[in-house]
């Protein structure tokens, strides 16, 4: 098995009568929510073709959350792995990854177009959920924040993880489903499908841009 990241072919997002009905009966209040943007680094969006789908719709999606969260005073958080990892640092992700990305401008920034804002927090990202040796947990709750709105990439892994963690954690987890992008079409419904069995509440952009307005 070869380490690394797959090259990733085009596929259509997910269509909102397409997502799952879940089994969670939570719903998003902005007093309560708090959105978290996971891995857009370039080295984690550089195996996407950039001007089709998924890429070009989760970006602008996600753009537009990052806007209506800021609007509405909902806080906004960032994941973000550092270039260079020791490897008794990286673990056992080195095993199934590689050394991951370096400390290049093309590796490790954030996309420009989702660029932090001054007031946005930016946690390092060590392990797959973003709870992992972070203080998301303890940032969420001193601001009243119990609902979580998880987006970005890769849906199976860190997001699923994210969004299973903060269930765990009696945090209610929301997916934006049309703002989170995978390896393929099969493993993104699978992602949907799961966490809407398991831990969480997926939801279309336009759902969760409701919510915040309200």
């Amino acid at each position: 098995m070869s380490k690394g990241l797959p090259t990733i072919a085009p596929y259509a997002l997910p269509e909102a009568a397409e997502l799952p009905v879940p089994r969670a009966p939570w719903s998003l209040a902005r007093d309560r929510a708090a959105l978290l943007v996971h891995d857009m680094q370039h080295y984690f969006v550089r195996p996407y073709a950039r001007d089709q789908s998924p890429m070009a719709p989760v970006v602008a999606n996600i753009a537009r959350l990052i806007r209506a969260a800021r609007a509405a005073g909902v806080p906004v958080f960032y994941t973000a792995q550092h270039g260079n990892q020791d490897r008794r640092d990286r673990g056992l992700q080195a095993d199934l990854w590689g050394p991951g990305m370096s400390d290049a401008p093309e590796h490790q920034p954030i996309l420009p177009e989702l660029a932090p804002a001054p007031g946005d927090f930016v946690l390092t990202k060590h392990r797959y959920s973003a709870f992992q040796r972070s203080n998301l947990d303890t940032l969420l709750r001193v601001r009243g924040r119990d609902q979580l709105v998880v987006c970005g990439i890769y849906a199976h892994i860190g997001v699923t993880l994210t969004l299973a963690e903060a269930f765990q954690r009696d945090i209610e987890p929301f997916m934006a489903a049309d703002a989170v992008a995978d390896f393929s079409r099969e493993k993104h419904l699978m992602a949907v499908n799961y966490v809407a069995a398991t831990c969480a509440v997926p939801l279309p952009t336009e759902a969760l841009l409701e919510a915040l307005r309200c």
